[in-house]
């Protein structure tokens, strides 16, 4: 296990946004860890988090007067569920989860995750351990028995360099996520022909994205990260219906200087200046795709 690498830890010492939140902002894609000895990792990880608790989590959100959250699968975790379910489980109004599955899933499996808040599971075609799914049929066959449960599939990937994410964005049965506003850097996004794939797809409707990550895909080693701001303007201009926020908190493998999170959830503010459709993507939303008052 010493061959995973350690991450940095997250600001411990989250500030005030300079914008007033909305009550019911959801922060949409965020991870829970440790302890290790409770919820141990996979061995093929590709990284080693630090500790961050869901009590860590609530400190978090208080700070930034975020009112909801996504809980989402980490690699390092594999298809164990346990960490999020747990999480969601000490509040269940204002938490869900999505989780990590194999086509092997039992339907009692499934209703489950379903009953512990999970609205969507996540294949993660970039780090190790995270993609369970032998083929494109084994991930529609799953994505086909999820449907009634109105969840979606959440696809972490690197929109410009992957053949299989068109087809698999076109054909699965439910809505498609996909995060870090595609995984592209953003040096190069805007005038590479699978980007603008992608943002084809947000205008036709086949699928969502995440504002989330600018650090993944910027050029800069700190905030604001100003050459992500033409990608999450995009974004937001093709789909303002089927976008949200998250703060991707604690911040796995950054490689540069750590943010406070306030700053990320400022950065939304710059990116999407008009109040109403801000609260839109922080509000209404998330509550739409992850069923939030259902």
């Amino acid at each position: 296990m010493s061959e995973a690498p350690l991450c940095a830890a997250p600001d411990r010492a989250p500030r005030a946004p300079s914008f007033a939140v909305p009550p019911l902002a959801c922060d949409c894609h965020l991870h829970v860890f440790g302890p290790a000895d409770r919820y141990p990792y996979q061995p093929t990880r590709g990284y080693t988090p630090p500790d961050s608790p869901p009590a860590e989590m609530q400190r978090l959100h208080a700070a930034l007067g975020i009112g909801r959250a996504v809980l989402v699968q980490a690699s390092v975790h594999g298809t164990d569920n346990r960490a999020i379910l747990d999480a969601v489980a000490e509040d269940p109004a204002r938490l869900r989860a999505v989780a990590s599955v194999t086509e092997a899933v039992t339907e009692a499996e499934l209703e489950r995750l379903h009953a512990g808040g999970v609205r969507g599971f996540r294949v993660n075609l970039v780090d190790k351990g995270g993609m369970p799914f032998r083929s494109l049929a084994s991930l529609e066959a799953v994505a086909a028995r999820v449907r009634l449960l109105g969840w979606h599939a959440e696809l972490l990937v690197h929109v410009h360099d992957s053949p299989d994410f068109l087809a698999i964005a076109r054909r699965l049965p439910i809505p498609v996520v996909v995060g870090h506003i595609g995984y592209t850097p953003a040096s190069d996004a805007l005038t590479h022909p699978a980007y603008r794939e992608f943002l084809a797809l947000l205008r036709d409707g086949a699928c969502w994205a995440k504002l989330t990550g600018p650090y993944r895909i910027s050029s800069a080693d700190r905030a604001p990260y100003a050459d992500a701001a033409p990608l999450a303007r995009a974004a937001v201009d093709a789909a303002p219906d089927r976008i949200v926020w998250g703060s991707d908190w604690p911040h796995v493998m950054l490689k540069g200087v750590m943010p406070n999170d306030a700053e990320l959830l400022d950065l939304l503010a710059a990116w999407v200046p008009d109040a109403a459709l801000r609260d839109r993507i922080l509000v209404d939303n998330p509550a739409i795709l992850y069923g939030f008052g259902a």
